[in-house]
């Protein structure tokens, strides 16, 4: 029982090992296809649509009610203690730097990463990406070019709206609680004074790491799926998952960097 399960252990870190590899050589080959940007223009406009048509909505919802979630658990406490001056600082500079980016990342690799890892498994297992390849057509620069360049575009775009629906949001919250009690212009004066352009930027180029890391993840589980049906399903799974765990791992990661 013991060796079985050290083999088994062992299989799995094989796996793990092997998966990392395989996504750096996709992520290695999506950049060598980089100069096939402009013939495939379109399906990435295609991409970006989709990406933006099927967020827009969840992402002003889940923005509005974050800042104001940050407001409302903040604002009364720093009022008590006579810093109602810094509730604007404190709900802008935490949607800039970390909630934006990883809350808009977390949404497009449950909703988009799990569409991509899906789509391309499904041609995966009927055996479509290998009539791409009889046609002489590259399947990284036809499928996974297309979506990665659309993520990695669409999600800082996504974020910095987040930002600005965020701010309103935490706004919303500190002028209608009575324990905080603070007008727009108060609480913007002060979300000018804490927050500054390169933390927005901080948010924006980690927005934009895990955006490439979604897409090439979602894209790599497409492409290695194996079965029918259930095949497809566990791969969309992997996906979603796997982007998650990355997205968390590489904030803090990128948190310590930028820090210094």
């Amino acid at each position: 029982m013991c060796r079985w399960a050290k083999r088994a252990r062992a299989t799995r870190n094989n796996r793990m090992f092997q998966n990392i590899g395989e996504m750096v050589v996709l992520f290695w080959r999506t950049l060598m296809a980089l100069p096939e940007t402009w013939r495939q223009r379109e399906k990435v406009f295609d991409q970006l649509f989709e990406i933006g048509n099927a967020s827009l909505l969840m992402v002003c919802i889940l923005s509005f009610f974050i800042g104001g979630v940050i407001c409302l658990q903040t604002g009364p406490m720093l009022a008590e203690r006579g810093l109602v001056s810094t509730v604007g600082g404190v709900v802008g500079i935490s949607l800039c730097k970390e909630l934006a980016p990883v809350m808009m990342a977390v949404l497009l690799a449950g909703r988009i990463g799990s569409a991509m890892a899906a789509e391309i498994g499904s041609m995966r297992v009927y055996q479509e990406i290998d009539a791409l390849r009889t046609m002489n057509i590259n399947p990284i620069n036809y499928l996974v070019l297309p979506r990665v360049l659309a993520m990695s575009s669409a999600l800082p775009l996504l974020v910095v709206f987040s930002i600005l629906v965020g701010w309103f949001g935490g706004a919303t919250v500190a002028v209608t609680n009575n324990r905080i009690g603070m007008s727009y212009e108060t609480f913007f004066s002060s979300l000018r004074t804490f927050v500054e352009l390169k933390d927005v930027a901080n948010g924006l180029f980690k927005s934009f790491v895990f955006a490439v890391v979604i897409g090439v993840v979602s894209c790599h589980q497409g492409l290695v799926t194996r079965g029918g049906p259930r095949g497809i399903g566990r791969s969309v799974t992997k996906a979603v998952v796997n982007s998650i765990v990355l997205v968390v791992i590489l904030d803090y990661v990128l948190t310590r960097f930028l820090l210094h």
